[in-house]
């Protein structure tokens, strides 16, 4: 039992005896193992509906609870013991709510440029669950239709063989370079999506002891529930461009690299927060806003629109109950 708990406390402890930038790298670098761990699902299964939608509901309270716990009310906190915002820190809310929606219209920027790209889909949950009007092949479907995927992919080798013997672009080869752009597009879209949780994470680190909520534990905690929440997000990339038509190793390969942004932003955070540190508050509650957009626009919406609402509901219950406890029990 000693061995046990001494080879769970060991990393802990040799991370907390790091600096900041080292500890946001990583809490970061584990944030993106947890998405190409989700992307890694494409080698060994299709999910069914039921269990995605569960787990993005899931993934939407862990958010939900993590901006609160680990960003806001450190936020807040910072601000009150700033004499920037009045004597007694009544004004505290002002940087807080201005960096909260500074973050929302981050998302929504990102969302508008790959609209102008032409992703008329922007929700990446919809490509994860199925519920995408791009996707209306039944053999598109999360969990199964490979053998039909196949055949149709044999028939529309055919056709272009047959119909202009080979020379010339096709109905087949539009339709392959539509799905490859819709593809890179989600990539991008997920990518936006993991910008605010890297933002998030090395943040939280490089405000380790800045305030009496700003704790090693909190940071911990914040990376622990990213990571949790990134998983679906690998799933998200992988397994559509599996769908269409590219190996499971590739639709791997591409799935983690949504991810790899985090640890180039959690160091971006963490060195902006240390050399201006008067922009933690905005800093904080600016991945807090960034990832509430996120849950309200994207993710919710689509899993209660589902078959599976009530579960996606329940999902979303016991995700933030974990965050919660895991902030105020282990924080």
């Amino acid at each position: 039992h000693d061995r046990s708990v001494l080879f769970i406390s060991s990393p802990v402890s040799m991370i907390r005896s790091v600096g900041p930038m080292s500890q946001a790298l990583l809490g970061t670098l584990f944030t993106w193992g947890v998405t190409a761990l989700g992307a890694a699902i494409v080698f060994v299964a299709r999910p069914q509906r039921k269990f995605l939608d569960s787990m993005l509901g899931f993934a939407a309270g862990v958010m939900l609870a993590a901006s609160y716990w680990s960003l806001l009310a450190p936020a807040i906190a910072l601000a009150e013991e700033s004499d920037a915002y009045g004597a007694n820190g009544e004004f505290a809310f002002l940087p807080v709510a201005i960096g909260f929606l500074l973050g929302a219209v981050f998302v929504q920027g990102g969302e508008v440029i790959l609209h102008s790209l032409g992703m008329d889909n922007l929700s990446v949950v919809a490509h994860l669950s199925g519920h995408s009007k791009k996707v209306d092949d039944p053999a598109d479907g999360v969990a199964g239709g490979d053998e039909a995927l196949r055949k149709r992919r044999q028939a529309e080798h055919a056709n272009s063989q047959g119909e202009t013997g080979g020379d010339g672009p096709t109905a087949s080869t539009e339709e392959l370079q539509a799905r490859w752009k819709r593809t890179l597009l989600l990539v991008l879209a997920v990518t936006v999506h993991n910008i605010p949780e890297g933002l998030a994470v090395g943040v939280g680190f490089a405000s380790v002891g800045k305030s009496a909520q700003a704790t090693f534990e909190s940071a911990r905690n914040l990376a622990i529930g990213i990571g949790l929440q990134n998983f679906p997000e690998g799933l998200a990339v992988s397994l559509p461009l599996h769908r269409a038509g590219v190996s499971k190793w590739q639709s791997f390969v591409y799935g983690q690299l949504s991810g790899m942004v985090e640890p180039l932003a959690g160091m971006f955070g963490a060195v902006a927060v240390s050399l201006a540190e008067p922009i933690l508050p905005y800093a904080l509650a600016f991945a807090a806003g960034a990832m509430v957009f996120v849950v309200c626009d994207d993710i919710i919406p689509e899993t209660c629109s589902g078959p599976n609402s009530r579960l996606a509901t329940w999902g979303a219950m016991a995700g933030f109950v974990v965050m919660m406890s895991m902030d105020v029990g282990l924080g």
